[in-house]
């Protein structure tokens, strides 16, 4: 990843439900990306549960926030991340 982290990205090694509050914030602010699969310097490192993730995401921040969000498949070579 060439994009530094900084107020409208963060990179995650694995998705936790806590991180459903910067989804709250981006969506009340001017928006953001969280990368799922990524070390703190952006390397993807990939997830192994990235499909299951890939639909409970969504499903979770409508279900509590009643918002639509795009949740999108990467790959970099052999590695998922989301």
């Amino acid at each position: 990843m060439k994009e530094k982290e900084h107020q409208s990205i963060e990179w995650k090694e694995s998705w936790q439900d806590e991180y459903l509050k910067w989804i709250c914030g981006y969506a009340n602010a001017y928006s953001g990306t969280i990368y799922i699969g990524t070390d703190d310097n952006g390397n993807v490192v990939g997830i192994d549960n990235a499909r299951d993730l890939l639909e409970r995401i969504p499903n979770k921040i409508t279900d509590t926030m009643g918002i639509i969000v795009d949740v999108n498949l990467l790959y970099k070579g052999e590695l998922e991340y989301l």
